[in-house]
C-alpha cells in the first residue's frame, strides 16, 4: 500500500502522524511511504531522518494526498484539505466528527473511508488510540491550569500547593476517566486539594483506593457539581462519551456560583465541551473570560508537548495502521473486528452511531457494507 503523512496545518499543531521509526516499520512490511517535507520538524524529526528511513519526501501536501492509498494524520482535516478527499481513500486520524458536521458531510460526499482514533474500542472496552493523548491532556490540564491561575495571566494569583499557613488551591475534576485520573495524579502530586466527580461508582472506589484521604470523591449530580464549584479555583472538564457530543454538565448559570478569576479547563472541547460557555481556542490565545470566570479550551492540548505526544500516539497507532496497510481496511476489519469500531464514514455512509446521533444523520452499520 502507498501510505502518506502530511504536515499538520491546524493552528499551533506540532505533532506528526508518523515518526521515522514508523516509516521503517511500514517499509519493512512492504509498503511505500510518502512524507511531506517539514512534516516532522515540530516534533523534532528532520527530513533527513525520514529520508534515511526510506520515505519518499515531497515538496507539497497535495503530492502526498494524491499519491497515497492511506493518509495517516494527527488532527482532523481542515476545510482547505477537503479538496484532496476522493473515493476509496483511507483516512486514519483523529476526527471528532460529533462536533464537526461540515467535515462529516465532506467525508461522506467524497466516499472517504475514515478511521477515527477516538472511536476505536478494544475488546476490553479501552480506547487505545485515544488513551495516550488523554493521559497527556489530563496532566497538561493541571500544568496549564496552574499557569493560568497566576495573576499575570488573569487568574486569582493562587499557587496550587499553597505554602505552610496558606490554603491549598481547590481542584475540581468532572469526569474520572483517563483524563480525569491523570489530572488527579498531577493535582495530588502538586499538593492541591482535589475533588473528583463521576457517575461510575466503581471508578470512584478505585480512585479512593489509589489516593485515599488525599482526594474527595463525589457522585456526579447537578447538585454535587454546583456545590463543588462554589469554592473551586481550578475546574477540569474531562467527560467523554466515545464519538458522541459531550453533555453540558457545567451550565452557564453555574458560573455565578464561582469565585471571580477561577479557571475552567475544558479538555472535552474536541467533542464540543462539557461547559455551556466553552468554545475552541488555540495555543496562541488559549483563554477567554465569561462572567468573571476564565476558560481554557484549547482543542489540541497535547500539541504543546509535541515530541512526547507524537511518540506516545504513534506507539499506539502503528499496530492498527499496519493491519490496515497489510490487508486493506475491509480484510483487516474482518480479521480483527475491533477495527470496525474505528470506521466513521465508508463509501458515503456514516457508520459511527454516536456521531450519527449527535449530528442527526442516518446511521448505517459498517458490517452490512463490507
Amino acid at each position: 500500500m502507498k501510505i502518506g503523512c502530511v504536515k499538520e496545518i491546524k493552528n499551533n499543531e506540532y505533532r506528526v502522524g508518523m515518526t521515522p521509526a514508523n516509516v521503517r516499520s511500514y517499509i519493512a512490511a512492504g509498503h511505500t511511504v510518502y512524507i511531506e517535507k517539514g512534516a516532522g520538524t515540530g516534533s523534532g524529526f528532520s527530513d533527513e531522518e525520514y529520508s534515511v528511513s526510506g520515505a519518499v519526501l515531497t515538496d507539497t501536501a497535495g503530492e502526498v494526498w494524491n499519491a497515497s492509498d492511506m493518509i495517516i494524520k494527527v488532527k482532523e482535516p481542515l476545510e482547505e484539505e477537503y479538496k484532496f478527499f476522493r473515493e476509496g481513500l483511507i483516512l486514519y486520524t483523529y476526527l471528532h466528527l460529533a462536533a464537526d458536521k461540515p467535515l462529516t458531510e465532506a467525508l461522506m460526499q467524497s466516499k472517504v473511508k475514515s478511521v477515527a482514533y477516538e472511536t476505536l474500542i478494544e475488546t476490553d472496552h479501552s480506547i487505545p488510540l485515544l488513551t495516550p493523548m488523554s493521559q497527556i491532556a489530563g496532566r497538561l490540564s493541571i500544568q496549564e491550569g496552574a499557569k493560568y491561575l497566576e495573576k499575570p495571566f488573569g487568574g486569582k494569583g493562587i499557587l496550587l500547593s499553597g505554602v505552610p499557613g496558606t490554603p491549598k488551591a481547590h481542584v475540581v475534576i468532572v469526569g474520572a476517566g483517563v483524563v480525569g485520573t491523570n489530572a488527579c495524579k498531577l493535582a495530588v502530586g502538586m499538593g492541591a486539594r482535589v475533588t473528583i466527580l463521576d457517575i461510575d461508582l466503581n471508578r470512584l472506589a478505585s480512585l479512593d483506593d489509589m489516593f485515599g484521604s488525599k482526594i474527595q470523591t463525589l457522585y456526579s449530580t447537578d447538585e454535587n457539581i454546583k456545590e463543588a464549584l462554589k469554592d473551586a479555583d481550578l475546574v477540569i472538564g474531562s467527560v467523554l462519551i466515545p464519538g458522541k457530543a459531550t453533555p453540558k454538565l457545567i451550565k452557564k448559570e453555574y458560573l455565578k456560583l464561582m469565585q471571580p478569576g477561577s479557571l475552567i479547563v475544558d479538555v472535552a472541547i474536541d467533542q464540543g465541551g462539557c461547559c455551556e460557555t466553552s468554545h475552541v481556542t488555540y495555543h496562541d490565545d488559549p483563554t477567554f473570560e465569561v462572567d468573571g470566570i476564565n476558560h481554557y479550551c484549547v482543542g489540541n492540548m497535547p500539541g504543546a508537548v509535541s515530541r512526547t505526544s507524537t511518540i506516545a500516539l504513534t506507539n499506539a497507532t502503528l499496530k492498527y495502521g499496519t493491519m490496515i496497510a497489510n490487508k486493506g481496511l475491509e480484510a483487516a476489519a474482518k480479521d480483527y473486528p475491533v477495527i470496525y469500531s474505528g470506521v466513521n464514514t465508508y463509501n458515503g455512509y456514516l457508520t459511527c452511531k454516536n456521531v450519527a446521533d449527535s449530528l442527526d444523520i442516518k446511521y448505517t452499520d459498517i458490517t452490512s457494507l463490507v
